[in-house]
């Protein structure tokens, strides 16, 4: 579905990856770790054109997307919620939802909503509130929510853990589970929580220095004395 192919991409004189490549098989969930400053969330903003890469090539379903407009890519049918979650704290929940859908036919918005609400009844309770008033693990259901109600085929979630209470990390992990086997979701998901991320995913690649370093599946990763040493020590083995 997604192929990342050789890519660079610089911030100014700042190399920020080099030669990566990556790919993301429809309908399974793909994990990136790395440390901070790696160049995870450049491999993600990349996608959709910041920083436009400098090299390589990032095709999507077969066509090439390297230049096309980030709008463009959106309507493609990838979705971003991004690292820190950028909600529109002014606007309440229904209108920050209502963004999301943007691209898509308007027929489908109410059906899509009451899945929203299902998947996070929070947002269903707090629909008229402002997006700005809700918790941090709330402000991030709806982050992931406004993506979904883009109907995305691609759904790329950029540390969506973040900052979390173990309470709402669960929960996020839990319904990036749920939309991948219950809905055929395919996800590209960023993520420090490398224990949980790595148990989720099918594939997965850590980048370091801009660089893919390892890849293999979720379990062979979660072996390796590598990635053990690097990313898993002094966690434990919670059930998600």
């Amino acid at each position: 579905m997604l192929e990342l192919k050789n890519v660079d991409a610089h911030y100014g004189p700042v190399q920020a990856l080099r030669g990566v490549d990556l790919r993301v098989r429809e309908g399974e969930i793909v994990t990136l770790i790395g440390a901070n400053g790696a160049g995870k969330s450049t491999l993600m903003t990349g996608i959709f054109g910041a920083p436009r890469i400098s090299s390589g090539q990032i095709l999507f379903r077969g066509q090439d997307i390297s230049r096309v407009p980030s709008h463009k890519v959106s309507q493609l049918g990838i979705a971003l919620s991004p690292e820190g979650r950028r909600i529109f704290p002014r606007m309440t929940v229904m209108e920050n939802l209502r963004l999301g859908a943007t691209f898509v036919d308007p027929a489908h918005f109410g059906s899509d909503l009451e899945r929203i609400f299902a998947l996070f009844p929070v947002l269903g309770e707090r629909h008229q509130q402002r997006a700005g008033t809700l918790s941090g693990g709330e402000q991030q259901m709806l982050a992931i929510g406004r993506a979904l109600v883009s109907r995305p085929r691609l759904l790329m979630l950029d540390e969506p853990s973040l900052g979390l209470a173990p309470i709402y990390i669960r929960k996020i992990f839990q319904i990036i589970r749920e939309v991948n086997r219950t809905d055929g979701m395919t996800v590209l998901l960023v993520e420090q929580n490398a224990h949980h991320a790595l148990r989720l995913a099918d594939h997965a690649y850590v980048l370091q220095h801009g660089e893919i370093a390892l890849s293999g599946t979720g379990a062979e990763l979660l072996k390796s004395p590598e990635v053990k040493a690097a990313y898993l020590a002094g966690t434990h083995a919670e059930s998600v």
